[in-house]
């Protein structure tokens, strides 16, 4: 698979990158300009009327950032702020701002906001100019009072308050290299800028990151297998014991979700697909019983099956993030 292929490039350096390595370059020279242009008010940041946490990352692919947005905006609910969600809305097909809930259709708004939209209470849109999107949901959402942006961070159009970076401790920055010689969206300085770094599955990072910068840890907790053809049926990983599993991940970094379940004792047949990609029937034929992620599930359930399975997870934080993340937003009201 290419995605497979390129990911294993990203990890050194082959003879390939004779040739991505000058394409590296400018690649880089253009992300800088595009930033200076930004900073020196060339071109110009728009603000919206409260305050922006941006959660994002400078790695393609994922590290983990949905997860940690809907922790994020539960958190703040529970201490009386009114959170709101917008997102870019990879892998659909929509251009303008709309609203998303959690029976739209993930080829239309993306497979993350779908998600988001199931798992939160809150308002959720998608736009791929995330500033009119946060003005259509504040528009339709007046008790809104602080909106979170799933990835964004190089989305310098849309002024923020706070910028928290995820990095994905299994995977950390690859070669160091900028795309397409390597995973990086920015430079590994560009974190030096950040209000947080939330590292995923730390115990596997090997990271060098800048100093005197709030480091927070995130798990991904999650045992109980819910059912996509009868959700209120769940069962545990013992459950599954002796019968034939077949996983499947069509997300950024598959390996993450094969090894979860692993972890849980599961011995599986694991099948990798593209990152936000368009499930059909016939791509889940396989005989037995059939694991995903939630992530996944919200693109299968017009032909989910009793065999099919999702391992709904829950982000595990440092809780004194969200104290962080609170003197910020108290600074922009003060």
């Amino acid at each position: 698979m290419v995605s497979t292929w390129i990911t294993r490039q990203w990890q050194g350096t082959t003879l390939w990158h004779a040739l991505l390595i000058p394409l590296s370059w400018v690649f880089g020279l253009a992300a800088a300009l595009r930033r200076q242009l930004y900073q020196r008010g060339v071109l110009h940041t728009l603000k919206l009327p409260m305050p922006v946490i941006v959660v994002g990352n400078i790695n393609a692919g994922g590290t983990g950032k949905t997860p940690l947005v809907a922790w994020l905006a539960q958190e703040l609910a529970a201490r009386g702020w009114h959170p709101g969600v917008i997102s870019r809305g990879y892998g659909g097909s929509t251009h303008i701002p709309q609203q998303v809930g959690m029976h739209s259709d993930a080829a239309h708004v993306g497979d993350e906001p779908v998600l988001l939209a199931k798992l939160l209470k809150c308002p959720v849109w998608v736009g791929r100019d995330r500033h009119a999107a946060g003005r259509a949901l504040l528009l339709a959402h007046p008790q809104v009072d602080v909106l979170i942006s799933d990835d964004g961070l190089q989305h310098y159009r849309l002024a923020r308050d706070m910028e928290i970076a995820v990095v994905d401790g299994a995977r950390g920055f690859g070669n160091g290299r900028l795309l397409p010689a390597g995973p990086l969206r920015e430079p590994v300085v560009r974190l030096a800028a950040v209000d947080a770094i939330v590292v995923n599955q730390p115990e596997t990072a090997q990271l060098n990151l800048p100093a005197l910068l709030p480091v927070y840890s995130m798990r991904m907790e999650g045992a109980s297998f819910v059912n996509l053809a009868d959700p209120s049926r769940s069962v545990s990983a013992a459950e599954l014991a002796g019968h034939e599993i077949h996983a499947v991940a069509g997300i950024g970094h598959p390996q993450r979700f094969f090894d979860q379940i692993a972890g849980l004792g599961i011995s599986a047949q694991c099948h990798i697909f593209p990152d936000h990609h368009v499930y059909r029937a016939a791509d889940l034929a396989y005989p037995g019983q059939i694991l995903m992620t939630s992530k996944d599930a919200v693109k299968c359930s017009a032909f989910a099956h009793q065999n099919m399975w999702a391992l709904p997870v829950q982000a595990s934080i440092q809780p004194d993030l969200i104290g962080l993340v609170l003197t910020k937003l108290g600074k922009r009201h003060g």
